[in-house]
């Protein structure tokens, strides 16, 4: 039973600091894990050797990648700092992984052409937001009609990675999908209201501030989910978004039935719509605002696949052709 206490207090200071629900479910697993492997004892009675410990068996027994070999330590001190304020010695001691660099996975524009032409709607507008707006799959699934702005031409992004709002292009050819989109939302909010339902929910107690508005249809979702379904936190019955899931399982079938040989996935939509902007000759500093990047060294990674540099050199093995 103090193992479930522990991991309500996990689960209480997550939400207080508003992280998101991937982020606590993430967390209550590798505590979870971290406390069984040291043989059920209390946190209180572990210190900086024992995380060191269980971070090497992640890296050597598990062969863990290092970015999950992070997110377990990332985890084991929001325990210690934020939970149970308690000092971790030797801390200094427990080297973090470094991730290797990679290159991204970038799609052609006929590629891309390709796959859309064997995808549906709802999924064919997620994927085009993906690739025309640099969204993230999240992103997409968490719009609400209120962030639409069709005057202006822009998608407004809230709560993006690192809690931070963006403005990001809205593409004129999924204007009238986006229309349609809303209808959908429209006629689904009114079957809810007169069924008695019709809330959605709402970011850092919205809802209790404004009761009216969560009810209101221009806070609903606009890839909601055909079916209400019970909100795991407060118990009511609400409708959510689609799970990401579905729209995951759309792009591999979609990638598979184009004959793509890349490992392709959601977010290579993302890659690809840096990448062809900088192919189009826009700086990149538009780009990083765009994509919502803190640091212009992340987006200069997508600098690397364009065929200019050493990517534009001609081998000479053309030469003996």
């Amino acid at each position: 039973m103090a193992n479930v206490r522990l991991l309500d207090q996990v689960r209480n200071t997550v939400r207080t600091l508003h992280y998101s629900r991937k982020t606590e479910h993430a967390y209550c697993y590798w505590i979870r894990f971290f406390i069984r492997f040291h043989n059920n004892r209390h946190p209180r009675d572990l210190g900086g050797r024992d995380v060191s410990v269980f971070l090497t068996y992640l890296a050597v027994n598990r062969q863990v990648s290092a970015s999950t070999q992070n997110q377990a330590l990332n985890a084991i001190l929001f325990l210690y700092r934020k939970v149970l304020d308690i000092p971790l010695a030797d801390i200094e001691n427990v080297i973090r992984a470094r991730p290797g660099k990679r290159l991204p996975v970038v799609l052609s524009r006929e590629e891309i052409r390709r796959i859309f032409s064997f995808m549906q709607q709802p999924y064919l507008l997620m994927a085009g937001l993906m690739y025309g707006s640099g969204l993230r799959l999240m992103e997409t699934l968490r719009l609400r009609i209120k962030d639409i702005d069709l005057d202006r031409r822009a998608i407004l992004v809230r709560a993006a990675k690192g809690n931070k709002d963006r403005v990001t292009i809205l593409p004129d050819p999924l204007e009238a999908d986006i229309l349609r989109a809303i209808q959908r939302v429209e006629a689904l909010h009114q079957r809810d209201i007169a069924e008695g339902f019709g809330a959605v929910d709402m970011p850092y107690a919205l809802a209790r501030k404004y009761p009216d508005q969560a009810r209101s249809l221009h806070w609903q979702f606009l890839f909601a989910a055909d079916r209400r379904s019970r909100d795991p936190r407060s118990g009511d019955i609400k409708r959510h978004h689609v799970f990401e899931s579905t729209i995951q399982r759309s792009v591999k079938r979609a990638v598979y039935q184009a004959n793509i040989r890349k490992p392709a996935s959601c977010h290579t939509f993302r890659h690809s719509f840096a990448t062809h902007l900088l192919e189009d000759g826009y700086d990149i500093r538009t780009v990083q605002d765009l994509l919502g990047h803190r640091d212009v060294k992340t987006t200069q990674i997508y600098t690397h696949v364009l065929k200019r540099g050493g990517n534009a050199v001609r081998s000479p093995l053309r030469m003996l052709a």
